[in-house]
């Protein structure tokens, strides 16, 4: 059978190929999922994300207080598409020598929890029963005291980046690869990059480096994809498709099969 992969002559689609034939000849499984960051409101770019993403599960990220009802009658309208709570109103609260973050450790940590209350609540209103209480951190970054409270404020996980610990006290199902040059261009990272951290992922799990059940994680913006960008995810989508050894999986199997 002929995959995808096998119309590209850059190494790195080699390289998964070879990688997902692994997978395939030891009788397991790669899977993925998707996480879309910085979500508020439909538009031509959203619609494009659906589209490319065809009938891959997707999981939105969602800024609570910029969320509007047109987004949540978009995402009802769509099958395989699962609303996550992406901070409160994702604003850096960071001191100018710290990395960005909205909770870090410098606010009182009642006012934070009371801000991720409020959007778990406006989430929760706006999409029903599309919203799964996921945390998603802007800038992949939360205080641990934060973290550890999540679950008892209703929240089932939390997704950050990175491979997740085994051993941790919380569920959590995290992304690996990203697909903008946040440092550089802020455009497409490149084929050569993003395959190479899809890659490595998927080659530690298969070797038991890393907690083998965490599905591979692309994360996406679809607000800042430039074509190059779209170009890779829509190619993306149909190699996994295509290939016996992979397969797309939604974030709620993700995180029912992560450690607790």
């Amino acid at each position: 059978m002929q995959t995808a992969v096998r119309e590209h002559t850059i190494p790195g689609w080699t390289e998964l190929e070879i990688e997902l034939d692994a997978w395939h000849a030891s009788g397991t499984c790669a899977t993925f999922w998707l996480r879309d960051d910085d979500v508020t409101r439909p538009g031509p770019r959203l619609k494009r994300l659906f589209s490319v993403a065809g009938t891959a599960p997707l999981a939105l990220a969602v800024i609570p207080l910029e969320a509007s009802d047109e987004l949540a009658a978009c995402v009802r309208e769509r099958n395989g598409v699962t609303a996550l709570q992406h901070g409160y109103a994702h604003i850096n609260h960071a001191l100018p020598d710290e990395k960005k973050s909205e909770f870090g450790d410098n606010r009182p940590p009642a006012t934070m929890m009371a801000e991720i209350e409020a959007g778990r609540d406006r989430i929760a209103a706006l999409f029903g029963d599309r919203f799964l209480p996921v945390f998603v951190p802007p800038w992949n970054r939360v205080s641990a005291s934060i973290a550890s409270r999540l679950v008892e404020h209703g929240f089932l996980g939390l997704s950050t980046y990175g491979p997740r610990h085994r051993d941790s006290a919380r569920r959590t199902v995290n992304c690996h690869a990203d697909l903008i040059d946040w440092r550089g261009s802020r455009g497409f990272v490149g084929e050569g990059e993003i395959l190479t951290q899809i890659v490595d992922h998927l080659s530690a799990r298969r070797r038991k480096s890393v907690d083998t059940t965490e599905p591979t994680g692309l994360l996406t913006h679809h607000r800042d994809h430039d074509p190059p960008c779209w170009q890779f995810i829509e190619t993306f989508v149909r190699t996994v498709e295509d290939h016996p050894g992979a397969a797309w999986t939604p974030v709620q199997m993700a995180l029912s099969g992560a450690p607790r």
